[in-house]
């Protein structure tokens, strides 16, 4: 049986290397969005903090998927890019 998408906004900071908050919002895409949007505008000035958002069954399965924002390897792979 399918499990419903859970929806999780994370927020690096590319600066510090690490991520800078996690939020959940279980089912509610509506306030998943709104507040990915809030983010993108408190942000908006500060180029070295990435927003995403992220649908999925669980968190433990967001930290195996996007394992680069939980153990800041995404820093080094953006500094590599830039090579």
């Amino acid at each position: 049986m399918n499990e419903p998408i859970q929806h999780f906004l994370l927020v690096f900071d590319h600066e510090q290397g690490h991520l800078i908050d996690t939020e959940e919002f279980g089912t509610d895409g509506d306030a998943a969005l709104a507040a990915y949007a809030t983010k993108e505008r408190e942000y908006r000035d500060r180029e070295r903090i990435e927003i995403v958002l992220v649908g999925s069954d669980s968190l433990e399965t967001v930290r195996f998927t996007h394992a680069n924002y939980f153990d800041g390897s995404v820093t080094v792979s953006k500094y590599l890019a830039g090579i």
